[in-house]
């Protein structure tokens, strides 16, 4: 069984765990062909993934997914990547690597008692490889349709107390069909959507003694990237408020200190500082439209900062008693003016505690309890407590039941957001959206019951899993439709949106994972499932209430299959099948399709070096859309070269 830490903090196999894990290992991240993180979420049952447009991806685990897919907790090595702005997580900015991943740990269902505000439908937690685990060099390359260009170098060396690695990537990406012409006019037209990224990373692993370590981590990167569209209508004025150069910088730092004082007690304390910036600028001339309205100005600079401390404690009191419990404080500012119409930086103070204890009352029956005490700076106290518990029936099988409390607090642009479009006059041309009244955090009540087991004469693990999740303060947007045919300069501005607490929401269903492994050459790892979702909102929020119900597909499956065919090669298939979803907001119905991805790869030595040559072929069968029904996801191939020393 795969040892896991996301869960509760506490090192344990994934059928003791007090939630619903999923692990992707290097193994499985290699066969798959991905080169694109989000892509591994494809691998884990009841995820959709979806790129969306201007470098965004969206995901959703159960529906309720969006551009932003701002309803997850995603860590990189414990340092959240989550937007204050959004909630978004810009995937396409991380400085990381697909190669420097170790594993990846998947939390399904809410974990905030662990992870705190936005652990709220799942936890992608990535785990990257130590500078012990990289060391010698590396070089991979890959070329191939749709500009899947990039080319990655790593460094590892040292000495045996001091080791450190280093990564630096170059990647280019155009993921979809440029050109759009099945569409009735506006959407006809040529969508620019690709762009070039650069970015290094480094991280330092110093054992100071047997009984402490430091950890120091760095990472910087560059995007310089197309966006928009070019409609066949020359007089669409859409067209001509999507900039189509996209400027995007990230860094971080991130420095952890562990000691372990005896064999019953140790101790984590670890600090980090993100910065994300974006910039976007148009300056178009609207004097020769139907109506003249003057010069456009549209900036888009934002500019996203965290800084983070963390202490965690972990204990063992007796043999059958331990608990983790620490703290953390951190701060968010962001600042945007054309998101907040104001220069002003918004900052946002948070504090929270927490403690996790795990009781073996018996050989056979293990007890989990858990809280989190946390202070948002919108929503005040919120308390996120968990209960569970995991009966072992038999050797290698396990039933757990479980009931968690979670909520997801508001971002700074639900709160404060104030879009608007003005012209060089001062005057506004349209207001997108407005400020909130006021939200309160979103909540859900879980429970679930999972039975995992092991038919070892086959050499199949499985784990099933039944939920029933209720969420209440649901929060989305409203429209606000106005009569402005006395407001001169202000006659484009019909509808305006604004955040607010309005319904509530059912998800019910079921999830399987098989992992077989019938003889050392094959391995195959599968998932399925089956959602049902139903949404009670809001007389003003009608769009929602028939859309959400629609938001997750009703069955979903995905299969990773890998044989090794000896001498050094290896063959490996991925199939994903998905029933029609809806993607709410700016996404449309993604209807129902049949993925299917193709890996050959052989493995060699020449001159001392390994050296490894694949063949990737992604959707071999008929084109789907994602997120957008002009997205045009097409069949495509792509070869790649790696060599170590």
């Amino acid at each position: 069984m795969p040892v896991v830490l996301s869960a509760s903090r506490l090192s344990q196999p994934v059928n003791e765990a007090p939630a619903a894990m999923t692990v992707i290992d290097r193994d499985m991240i290699r066969a798959s062909g991905f080169r694109d993180i989000p892509d591994l979420l494809r691998l884990v049952p009841g995820f959709s993934v979806a790129y969306t447009r201007d470098n965004t991806w969206a995901a959703g685990y159960h529906g309720m997914g969006d551009a932003y897919s701002r309803r997850f907790q995603v860590l990189v090595d414990g340092r959240s990547i989550y937007s204050p702005h959004y909630g978004a997580v810009y995937w396409t900015d991380l400085p990381l690597s697909v190669d420097d991943i170790e594993h990846i740990e998947v939390v399904r269902g809410p974990n905030a008692t662990v992870h705190g505000a936005n652990a709220f439908a799942a936890v992608i937690n990535i785990i990257t490889r130590t500078a012990a685990q990289a060391q010698g060099s590396r070089v991979f390359m890959h070329a191939g349709e749709q500009s899947a260009n990039g080319f990655t170098a790593q460094h590892g060396g040292g000495r045996d107390d001091l080791r450190y690695r280093l990564t630096v990537s170059a990647r280019e990406h155009d993921r979809f069909e440029r050109d759009v012409d099945f569409k009735a006019a506006p959407d006809n037209g040529r969508y620019l959507e690709g762009g070039k990224t650069y970015f290094l990373n480094g991280r330092i692993d110093w054992q100071r003694s047997g009984d402490s370590e430091l950890m120091a981590q760095f990472g910087v990167s560059q995007g310089d990237w197309q966006a928009g569209r070019v409609l066949d209508d020359e007089t669409d004025a859409r067209r001509l408020i999507e900039p189509p150069e996209q400027d995007s910088r990230a860094l971080y730092v991130q420095l952890g200190y562990r000691k372990v004082e005896s064999a019953r007690r140790e101790w984590m304390v670890q600090a980090y500082h993100t910065r994300n910036r974006f910039d976007a600028n148009l300056r178009q001339d609207l004097s020769g439209t139907t109506t003249p309205l003057g010069v456009l100005l549209l900036d888009q600079y934002l500019l996203q900062t965290r800084s983070n401390v963390e202490l965690q404690v972990n204990e063992q009191w007796s043999p059958a008693l331990r608990g983790v419990w620490g703290g953390e404080v951190r701060e968010e500012t962001v600042s945007g003016i054309h998101y907040y119409d104001t220069g002003k930086t918004w900052r946002g103070d948070m504090a929270r505690v927490f403690g996790n204890l795990e009781w073996r009352a018996h050989d056979a029956v293990l007890l989990h309890a858990g809280a989190m005490l946390e202070h948002h700076y919108f929503t005040g106290f919120d308390v996120s407590p968990r209960l569970a518990a995991s009966f072992t029936v038999a050797p290698g099988h396990v039933v757990r039941a479980g009931i968690s409390r979670a909520y997801r607090s508001p971002t700074f642009f639900e709160e404060h957001g104030n879009q608007a479009y003005r012209l060089d006059s001062g005057d506004v041309l349209d207001i997108f959206t407005v400020p909130s009244d006021g939200l309160a955090p979103e909540r859900v009540l879980s429970r679930e019951l999972a039975y995992l087991g092991a038919w070892r004469a086959a050499r199949l693990d499985y784990d099933i899993r039944l939920f029933d999740d209720r969420i209440d303060d649901f929060i989305g947007y409203l429209r606000n439709n106005y009569d402005t045919s006395d407001d001169g300069l202000l006659s484009k501005r019909t509808i305006e949106r604004k955040y607010a607490n309005i319904g509530k929401a059912d998800v019910r269903g079921g999830e399987i994972q098989l992992r077989w492994r019938p003889t050392p050459q094959l391995e195959v790892d599968a998932n399925f499932a089956r959602v049902f979702l139903s949404a009670d909102m809001a007389a003003e929020a009608q769009s929602f209430e028939d859309d959400i119900p629609h938001s997750a597909p009703r069955n979903s499956f995905s299969l990773l299959g890998r044989y090794r065919m000896g001498q050094g090669w290896d063959a490996s298939v991925f199939v994903q099948r998905s029933d029609r979803q809806q993607w709410l907001s700016e996404g449309d119905i993604t209807e129902r399709f049949t993925r299917v991805d193709l890996r050959l790869a052989r493995r060699w030595t020449w001159q001392g070096h390994d050296m490894e040559a694949a063949l990737v072929g992604q959707n071999l069968g008929e084109d789907y859309a994602e997120f957008r029904d002009t997205n045009v996801f097409s069949r495509r191939a792509y070869a790649s070269l790696s060599l170590a020393w």
